[in-house]
């Protein structure tokens, strides 16, 4: 079964262009003849098959982002983990809501479950206002491996380390999502074979606590051998053109907007 991905946002959590910065990345992000991939909104993704949307993270320029790629209808929404820049734009999803039948399903790991509870308390509480988005929310198991099974297609957890924070990846069919990883588990490496496409953190030239770089990003790509890779969570320390420049054939950098296929389950 065909799904198309598509990147609602691939930029780091101050995004790019970076407010107050006035680097060359910062400028060509927005100027006319600049390079329009370097306008980077906060990381998340959407996949559409068999007639169903699902998204993973809605960050706080979730509301754009659905505008821009004309998001009409959501089925299911999975969080990799708490941070701002990951879950701000869930209440952004209300009216989308209001559409279905049942409850939206989100579903999330423990930790990420309790801080969607905290911060959107008035959207989970029982004496809720009639206009909060109408949401149910599912806790994943902590277990590797941990699976959802949603409209045909297969979700399965993929725990990653986030600095000192053990946050959740997401298999699904020949493709795998790892945003915001510093180091992947042994225990996670046989959950990631035999991909397709593998999208991955790289946030930046020099190494990060909390992050993967582009040379470490690279080197998990070679240790994972996927057929194609695509990396997500760019600072503006990236410029787009002159590091797929130096890039090997089967990675290059993704930008917002950009959408890729493949198959989400057999």
């Amino acid at each position: 079964m065909l799904s198309t991905l598509t990147f609602l946002g691939t930029g780091t959590s101050m995004g790019v262009p970076t407010l107050g910065c006035p680097c060359a990345v910062c400028r060509s992000a927005v100027a006319p003849d600049g390079d329009p991939r370097n306008r980077r909104t906060r990381p998340s993704i959407r996949l559409d098959f068999n007639h169903h949307t699902v998204l993973i993270d809605t960050g706080p320029d979730f509301h754009a982002q659905a505008i821009r790629e004309n998001l009409t209808h959501v089925d299911a929404v999975f969080y990799t983990h708490g941070h701002a820049d990951h879950i701000l734009g869930m209440d952004d999803l209300r009216p989308l809501s209001f559409l279905l039948p049942a409850p939206l399903p989100l579903y999330a790991d423990d930790a990420t479950a309790t801080i969607l509870e905290r911060i959107f308390s008035y959207t989970f509480n029982p004496a809720r206002y009639s206009t909060s988005a109408r949401v149910e929310l599912h806790r994943i198991p902590d277990t590797p491996g941990a699976a959802v099974d949603l409209f045909g297609a297969h979700f399965q957890r993929i725990p990653v380390r986030h600095g000192k924070l053990l946050i959740t990846g997401y298999r699904f069919g020949n493709a795998a999502y790892l945003t915001d990883t510093s180091e992947i588990p042994e225990e996670s490496l046989p959950l990631l074979q035999n991909l397709d496409l593998l999208i991955l953190d790289a946030l930046r030239r020099e190494p990060h606590p909390t992050h993967s770089n582009l040379e470490n990003s690279i080197r998990l790509v070679e240790l994972l051998k996927p057929r194609r890779a695509l990396f997500t969570h760019m600072s503006h320390d990236l410029d787009h053109a002159p590091i797929e420049a130096i890039l090997p054939p089967h990675i290059r950098l993704a930008y917002d907007g950009l959408k890729v296929e493949f198959e989400i389950a057999p």
